[in-house]
Parts: structure tokens; sequence; C-alpha cells
């Protein structure tokens, strides 16, 4: 596969084992402290990875400020690589890899990429989709990938947001991204990954 793709929010067997198979390069996690759609407390994601392969990246996703329940994630999911959503790298962390998303719905959400440069190893951009009610009804589902085309990064990235098979072809081609971030698109209910939505989206990609 060209193009590396990260399936994120695996929550059951039957999604890890379509994402593995599916010659996913990273598979992540978000994690929680109590069980909830599409989150995984950190009993769940030991059991998880049991039986993923070592060529396969683990990466742990995380929305609060906490060191201690890093370090427990890290190791009960023997955790490559640390994405942090909303909040900065903590102090203490080390010996991984540290993802940094940034949210993008203008050209100006861009800058904040800068902010991880010294401190994450890649960016994660997230395409939202305008806010403009005026919005043509096809952009409302996803991002402008045009705000990607031609710019300089400060750090390798990867690029999020409504990728799914019918237009993940495109979203590459637009923005030259050689790694992709999937998760919500791949869902049959709030949180729940379809298997066959995950083998359908990597299909896609091995395809370009």
């Amino acid at each position: 596969m060209k193009v590396k793709v990260k399936v994120c929010g695996l929550a059951t067997p039957e999604a890890v084992d379509a994402a593995v198979k599916g010659g996913a390069t990273h598979i992540g996690f978000a994690f929680s402290r109590m069980p909830s759609a599409g989150y995984v407390t950190l009993e769940q994601a030991a059991e998880l990875v049991a039986c993923v392969p070592r060529h396969v990246r683990k990466v742990g996703v995380f929305f609060e400020q906490d060191s201690i329940f890093f370090m427990a994630a890290i190791h009960a999911a023997r955790l490559h690589i640390l994405q942090f959503n909303g909040i900065d790298r903590p102090s203490g962390i080390v010996g991984k890899a540290v993802w940094g998303v940034v949210p993008v719905r203008t050209a100006k959400d861009l800058r904040a990429a800068t902010r991880w440069k010294g401190i994450a190893d890649r960016i994660l951009y997230e395409l939202k989709p305008p806010d403009d009610e005026a919005s043509e009804a096809g952009s409302a589902l996803r991002g402008n990938w045009n705000l990607l085309r031609g710019i300089k990064h400060p750090l390798p990235w990867a690029l999020g947001g409504e990728l799914d098979p019918s237009n993940v072809a495109e979203a590459i081609a637009t923005t030259g991204a050689r790694m992709i971030d999937v998760s919500s698109s791949l869902d049959n209910e709030l949180g729940v990954k379809d298997p066959a939505k995950i083998s359908a989206l990597l299909n896609a990609v091995r395809s370009i």
C-alpha cells in the first residue's frame, strides 16, 4: 500500500481484524476511563491488541491531560504512538512518537501546525466541514482539501476528516497526502466500526 492508513476508534475484535487483514499500517484506540461508544478502557485495549502483528503501529488517542493514565495505556496496549486531541504534549512522556491534531476549517487554522514543531513527530490535519450554512451540499460532509494543496508543512503529516471509499482517491490526489486517518466515516452506528466499511476503504486506498 503506497499510502499509509490509520484506522482509528477501533473497539471490537471484528473491527481490529478487518483493519489488520486489510493492510492498515496503524490502528488507533481512543481511550476513556469508562466504557462508551468508540472508546476503550485499558482492559479492553489490552484484549484487542493481543493478536495484532508487530508491524502494525498502535496509536493511543487521548483527550485529557493525565500522565499516569497515559503511562498505563502505553503498557496495557503496547502503544508505539501517542496522539493528543485538544491537549498539549504532557511532560514526562519520553520514548514514544507523538502526533498533534490540528483541526482545520479555514486557511488561517493551518497556522496552528507550527506550534507542534519541536514537540510532535507528526501533525494530523483534521479537516472540518465549513461553518458557512450556504456551503454546497457536498462540502457539508467534509472539509476543503484544497487548503492543503501545495503548502509547506512544518512536520510530517497525515490527512484526517470524512474520508470514505468514494472520496479517498480524490482527497489524496488533491492534498498529496502519503498518510490518512479514518474513523467516523467507517461507523455502522455511533462509535461502532463496520468491518465491511473498513475493508472497502482499505481496498480503495490499495487501488490508488
